[in-house]
């Protein structure tokens, strides 16, 4: 199946709230899929309510850093860090299930789905990164150079950007995590943009106008 419309939320950080707000409205607009970058631990809510919620909506979701760190049992000392303990059996089979990467094909081109960059779950690329800084981002240019994919959705940063390189365009919608501007993202290939919308307390609102697709 290739996709038209699909819902974008980036990385989740137990705000099961703000995950829940998110579901509703993506669905309310019929997106034919909604999809999540990961890092669903490590944060101040509930990580066994974002697993339950992502299943039962059957968003297409990737593993994070946070994600791998937490079955590791290892990078436990970070601020608001989940601990196994925290979480019960379902969610930790829901978390351990998931995989680095997904591929989907949209109308416009195949997509990969993803928390960095391909497999590399650390691997950065913000709106701010030229010249050597994107000189060593392998992966980006692996990417670029095989043509694989016109699409990634990433996360990681926590930084909403839309960028164009080549034949390849960069999709992250950010964060649903409190302190860092929280957004989810709609975007539509047919029509060639992507629409970022903005929480507002309890609800989203529309955040300028749509950013364009190549």
């Amino acid at each position: 199946m290739s996709f038209e419309r699909v819902g974008i939320i980036g990385d989740v950080h137990a705000e099961a709230d703000r995950l829940e707000i998110a579901l509703h409205f993506l669905q309310k607009e019929r997106v034919e899929c909604i999809l999540c970058v990961g890092d669903i631990v490590d944060g101040q809510g509930s990580v066994d309510k974002c697993c339950e919620l992502l299943r039962e909506s059957n968003a297409i979701t990737v593993r994070g850093n946070h994600d791998r760190w937490f079955m590791e049992a290892s990078m436990r000392n970070l601020p608001e860090a989940t601990r196994l303990a925290d979480v019960n059996d379902r969610s930790q089979t829901f978390i351990k299930s998931l995989s680095a990467t997904q591929v989907l094909e949209t109308v416009a081109g195949r997509l990969l789905l993803c928390h960095g960059l391909a497999e590399n779950d650390m691997q950065r690329l913000t709106p701010d990164d030229y010249g050597y800084a994107l000189q060593v981002i392998e992966e980006l240019h692996t990417l670029i150079h095989t043509q694989e994919y016109k699409f990634i959705v990433n996360g990681h940063t926590h930084r909403r950007m839309v960028r164009q390189f080549t034949h390849l365009t960069v999709i992250n919608v950010g964060t649903l995590y409190y302190a860092h501007e929280p957004c989810i993202a709609l975007a539509n290939f047919r029509a060639g943009n992507v629409q970022f919308y903005d929480f507002q307390k309890d609800y989203l609102v529309q955040r300028g106008e749509p950013a364009k697709l190549q």
